[in-house]
């Protein structure tokens, strides 16, 4: 019998299937539940338990990983009769990677703390491609015994693991993530238009961009969406959306200036009300050759 906690994962989306098949390969032993029954049989054929409820799924569980889209999502899972509070074992460990509000977080500590429940935010970086590698960066929050029980678990997901600070410290740490992420991507897309323009060899110039001081990780991941204008969704334009609404709140709570940033965040508000809210967040190359005159 394996001694490795039993782990319930709620949320098998573009990210959490990977997810959960990497701690299937390490050898935990996984009960899933979401609300798409692909994604179900995908875990079971992936060698997971499928179970019928949230209920069911953290019953017995050690270790209860949750990711889902956004703080509404991670209320409804984790609050009420049917919810991970009222049916998780007293000492079990939350682990919720979605990408939230700080405060939801907090609030969720609190209230699982009444139901001896402990809990750790830990929200990632790294997109699908980092999801399926097992490469993810992994930004956590809570107290020090709980993350030093959840850090053998989260190393069969990501590489770069660390305890930010109390609860909350991790999603304000992603929030910091994705305004990076949401600029890098605007600045990649304005090149790309300007080289394009400008009649250069668009692959040559983009790879010699990446080994440059130019040269960056969301330019080495999205150089071929761009190239191929691929925006299939690794991480959509609506959840993009949802982090810059994030951040930009954040900042203003606490008096932090973000001018470049609240300019993105309106750009990608625009690419969401031109239909493009389900594409890849590359697809802020579509909002700069709008602006640049293409039919797109």
């Amino acid at each position: 019998m394996s001694t490795l906690p039993k782990v319930a994962w709620i949320g098998l989306g573009i990210m959490g299937s990977p997810m959960s098949e990497n701690l299937i390969k390490a050898g935990y032993q996984v009960t899933g539940f979401t609300l798409e029954q692909e994604k179900l049989d995908r875990l079971s054929a992936a060698g997971g338990t499928v179970a019928g409820s949230i209920a069911e799924a953290v019953r017995d569980a050690d270790v209860i990983v949750t990711m889902v889209p956004a703080s509404p999502q991670v209320e409804a899972i984790a609050y009420g009769p049917e919810g991970i509070l009222e049916n998780a074992k007293s000492g079990a460990l939350l682990v919720d990677m979605s990408s939230i509000t700080p405060q939801t977080s907090v609030d969720l500590a609190k209230a699982a703390k009444d139901k001896g429940v402990r809990v750790l935010d830990a929200p990632v970086s790294g997109g699908e491609a980092g999801a399926v590698e097992a490469v993810l960066s992994i930004m956590v929050g809570g107290e020090q015994a709980d993350f030093d029980e959840a850090k053998p678990l989260l190393e069969a997901l990501g590489k770069t693991i660390v305890l930010c600070g109390p609860h909350g410290s991790g999603q304000t740490v992603k929030a910091a993530n994705q305004l990076i992420v949401a600029v890098n991507i605007q600045a990649c897309a304005e090149a790309v238009v300007f080289l394009e323009k400008s009649g250069v060899d668009l692959k040559a110039a983009l790879d010699v961009l990446g080994g440059g001081l130019a040269g960056s990780t969301v330019l080495t991941r999205k150089k071929d969406n761009f190239l191929a204008r691929d925006f299939k969704p690794g991480f959509r334009i609506d959840l993009h959306h949802k982090d810059m609404g994030i951040v930009t709140d954040a900042a203003r709570n606490v008096g932090a200036a973000l001018p470049v940033g609240a300019v993105v965040a309106q750009l990608v508000a625009s690419l969401r009300t031109q239909g493009d809210g389900g594409l890849d967040h590359s697809a802020l190359l579509r909002a700069v050759e709008r602006l640049s005159g293409a039919q797109v």
